[in-house]
């Protein structure tokens, strides 16, 4: 490993918990079979690849498959790769968590696998563009990602005949129409810390450059000036909210929005799943986050949500290909797409959730851009220093408090970064 890469993986896995013994990477066993195993960061999805594992065993003779979805995946592998123990396989999102493994050279290129040319190539540049600093080769094979924007009541949209808005005045607008009507506009549910992130993202996509954190390490901005407008108008939609948005949490609040108490919900379409297990036969469609001033601008938030890595110390990287290709046969994507109401990277003849119809066109024409709250290291506590804000609603503090913390808690990176564009003359290179 290269002493920078390592330093920085190093700042993740200080906390790690202890970790479960399993077999070495590629091995043999007993019978004569290759031993492949994946453990994926998802626990929601466990019964999914539990039936893929056992498909897999039934049709191939020469290679056995194991997968694991422990609860605390994340810990369980980071402390492994501090003893060296790898997985042949990982499956794990397009976070800040994979940039520190790319650069620490965990992971394996793979570039030459034949399925890469069926991802979508939005996908595809969302996980380049994760990198702290370019590398050659690439080292996720995006499977499915989520969407972030604004779930919405189809009955009650048109029973009032209330219209999709397009631009953030036709959001307002729209609001105060709600509100005329004696109707809730929005739910919160910002108890839970993490759900202040599922706004801020939406709306971070378009108003702010979508390698904001990059320019910031680079030094050619700051937060303070590329979050402004960001900051103020996450504030105007706390008046379209419940009174008290902070005693309620994120059941609360999927539970609120499925027995109608609001017209729409600022959540990504993972929550569709608890949603509807409190109400089956709610109608619900989708539409992206319209923050910008024009629908010119208008973008999808979407991120890799699981993506599979073959590490560098897998002993078969043949056998390994075998297992993704099943992984992505379109029955088997299919079956997770239904299960997990997922959107899928591999191009082709899917059939997604209804309540994506909104962002469909997004998805198809490759308009997406990934979460901003990916790059940001999980030390800084965006989510507690958005909620902090949103009771405060004190830009100017928020916003300093923001550079003061990226700076604290990324100077490794910020270093690194800045040593690599002396290097390379200012110029990122691929």
């Amino acid at each position: 490993m290269k002493g920078k890469g390592l330093k920085c993986l190093k700042l993740t896995l200080c906390c790690a918990a202890a970790a479960l013994a399993v077999q070495g990477c590629g091995a043999s066993s007993d019978d004569g079979k290759i031993e492949i195993e994946i453990v994926q960061y998802k626990p929601e999805a466990a019964n999914y690849f539990k039936v893929v594992e056992e498909e897999f065993n039934a049709t191939h003779d020469n290679i056995h498959l194991t997968i694991s979805s422990p609860n605390d995946a994340m810990a369980i592998l980071k402390t492994r790769f501090i003893r060296e123990d790898y997985p042949d396989i990982i499956g794990i999102g397009g976070d800040i968590n994979y940039s520190y493994f790319v650069d620490a050279e965990i992971l394996s290129d793979v570039s030459d696998y034949e399925g890469m040319q069926y991802i979508n190539q939005g996908y595809l540049d969302i996980a380049e563009s994760l990198e702290l600093v370019p590398t050659d080769g690439t080292y996720i094979i995006p499977y499915v990602a989520n969407a972030a924007g604004i779930l919405y009541n189809r009955d009650m949209f048109e029973e009032h005949g209330w219209q999709i808005p397009t631009t953030w005045d036709e959001l307002l607008t729209l609001c105060g129409e709600i509100q005329a009507e004696g109707i809730l506009p929005f739910y919160f549910g910002f108890k839970d810390v993490w759900t202040c992130l599922a706004p801020w993202n939406a709306m971070a996509v378009e108003l702010s450059p979508s390698d904001t954190t990059k320019q910031v390490n680079r030094g050619e901005t700051n937060f303070t000036t590329e979050y402004r407008e960001l900051s103020e108008k996450y504030l105007q939609l706390l008046q379209y909210g419940p009174e008290g948005p902070f005693a309620y949490s994120y059941n609360d609040a999927c539970t609120a929005f499925a027995r109608g108490e609001s017209a729409m919900y600022t959540i990504g379409s993972y929550a569709t799943p608890q949603i509807l297990s409190v109400n089956p036969d709610l109608n619900i469609d989708s539409f992206v986050m319209p923050a910008a001033d024009s629908a010119d601008d208008r973008t999808l938030n979407s991120g890799i949500d699981l993506g599979f890595c073959v590490t560098a110390d897998c002993e078969n990287k043949e056998a390994a290909y075998e297992v993704l290709n099943f992984l992505y046969a379109d029955e088997n994507l299919q079956k997770y797409i239904d299960d997990q109401n997922a959107v899928p990277c591999k191009t082709g003849d899917f059939q997604l959730s209804s309540m994506l119809d909104g962002m469909l066109s997004f998805i198809e024409s490759g308009n997406m851009t990934d979460y901003q709250d990916h790059y940001y290291p999980s030390e800084m506590s965006v989510d507690a220093l958005l909620q902090t804000y949103l009771i405060e609603q004190n830009t100017d503090n928020f916003l300093s408090n923001f550079d003061a913390n990226w700076q604290r808690y990324n100077r490794d990176i910020i270093r690194m970064v800045q040593d690599y564009e002396a290097a390379n003359g200012g110029k990122e290179q691929k």
